[in-house]
């Protein structure tokens, strides 16, 4: 284990309990019922982070899930999207109507982390033999905002309003590509049909901000996210004789090459941000023979609706055109795996103060636009909506070497819960009018 690993370690199991009482200008009554879930909400994250599950395989977890809302006395409604979990709380008084989402699935990520309670579990994903983690800290949110239920439950004869608990499965995709991510499914299958919100809220841990800060901006926040797969078809031959056969894998080549000059010399970045990535390349079998087909799968990253049409248009055109040119053919398909998270102006106002009020004003920073995605945005799309950043980092470690998101070694800081639950608590109770 690397020493600043270590270091990161023993915060991350030592710093909860001493964070909490260190943050300032906390109401103390969201403080107090924060505290009052505290270890409950690092039981339920340690448990969900050693036994995580993939997209759409979220059995133990939306069990554990409908079982604590039970326990709250709400009424509780699973397999919606197949495994997604959703509760409604009604309050004592009349108000509006919110809705707070957590996503509960975990990544094909095997964990390098050295914690206790780290995941040993192994899968089968999309044909492969993978490990699985909470590497993003889904884990995190789940547990989250079942401390916020149970903390807003404890105050039911007094709260305004009513509260839906969404548990959303299959944020980071389903299991087999092709298929429809869980927001859009959850929305499908009517998740708000009956309960229409009048906002939603989500938040998400974020090792790019160290523990005790929380991140938010208001309009675009978040990169609407395209999943691409382009294949290209030559003529097999031998390797040793190229010009009886079409190369595939050198046409895919200059194809790839050429969308690097799409972005950075027909597109407007100044004006909006553009990433295209190939993440896959695929093609043959064998050293000396040229196979026929070639294929390249990627994400396309955008934050603007025009130019993300724009950049497919000219991708699709490069594609063909490099391919006519040898005498191969290229086909691109194009799935839109989430729009862009766009944070509600008017929300986003009247939010900030909250978590202000939940964290201490100095600890509230602006978000810079972020090419990460989130299919938080379907529900954002449907009513109003604010999604933000919890910093995950232990103090002391600087967040831009911390282990990112995503990483087999990404490792939260447990005071990052308290964060969370404070946050998400306070936005709760502004919100509905609570006092």
């Amino acid at each position: 284990m690397r020493p600043n690993l270590l270091a990161l370690l023993t915060a991350s199991l030592l710093a909860a309990p001493a964070f909490a009482q260190s943050a300032q200008q906390i109401p103390p009554d969201t403080a107090a019922a924060a505290q009052a879930v505290q270890k409950d909400v690092v039981a339920w994250r340690r448990d969900i982070h050693q036994h995580p599950e993939l997209g759409n395989n979220e059995v133990r977890t939306a069990k554990l899930v409908a079982d604590q809302l039970r326990k709250l006395g709400l009424q509780v409604k699973t397999g919606i999207a197949h495994t997604g979990v959703v509760a409604v709380l009604k309050g004592g008084k009349p108000g509006p109507r919110i809705a707070l989402r957590a996503d509960m699935d975990a990544l094909p990520v095997t964990e390098q982390t050295g914690l206790p309670f780290a995941s040993k579990v192994r899968t089968t994903y999309r044909g492969q033999d993978v490990g699985v983690m909470h590497a993003c800290g889904h884990d995190a949110h789940v547990a989250i905002l079942l401390g916020v239920a149970t903390a807003l439950a404890a105050q039911k004869a007094t709260l305004p309003g009513e509260v839906m608990f969404v548990f959303q499965p299959s944020e980071e995709g389903p299991p087999n590509a092709g298929e429809n991510f869980g927001a859009k499914l959850m929305l499908d299958e009517g998740v708000f049909r009956d309960f229409k919100p009048d906002a939603v809220f989500g938040l998400h841990v974020w090792a790019g901000l160290p523990v005790g800060q929380v991140g938010v901006r208001s309009g675009p926040m978040l990169a609407a996210a395209d999943e691409w797969s382009l294949t290209v078809r030559g003529a097999q031959t031998h390797g040793s004789r190229p010009w009886d056969g079409v190369d595939p894998i050198t046409v895919a080549a200059q194809i790839l090459l050429g969308t690097q000059s799409v972005i950075a010399r027909q597109v407007n970045v100044a004006a909006s941000p553009a990433v295209l990535t190939a993440g896959q390349f695929n093609a043959g079998v064998r050293f000396n023979i040229i196979p026929d087909e070639a294929k390249l799968v990627g994400t396309l990253r955008t934050f603007d609706a025009a130019q993300r049409e724009d950049i497919i248009a000219r991708f699709r055109r490069t594609a063909e055109d490099f391919a006519h040119a040898s005498g191969a053919t290229a086909k691109l398909d194009v799935a839109a795996n989430a729009p862009a998270t766009v944070n509600d102006p008017a929300l986003t106002t009247r939010v900030r103060p909250s978590l202000q009020r939940a964290v201490g004003e100095a600890n509230v920073v602006e978000m810079p636009l972020q090419t990460v995605a989130e299919d938080f945005a379907q529900f954002a799309n449907v009513v109003p909506g604010v999604y933000f950043f919890v910093g995950s980092t232990a103090k002391g470690t600087d967040p831009a070497k911390a282990p990112i998101n995503h990483s087999p070694q990404f490792l939260l800081d447990e005071g990052a819960l308290d964060v969370g639950v404070r946050s998400m608590l306070q936005v709760a109770l502004d919100y509905l009018g609570a006092k």
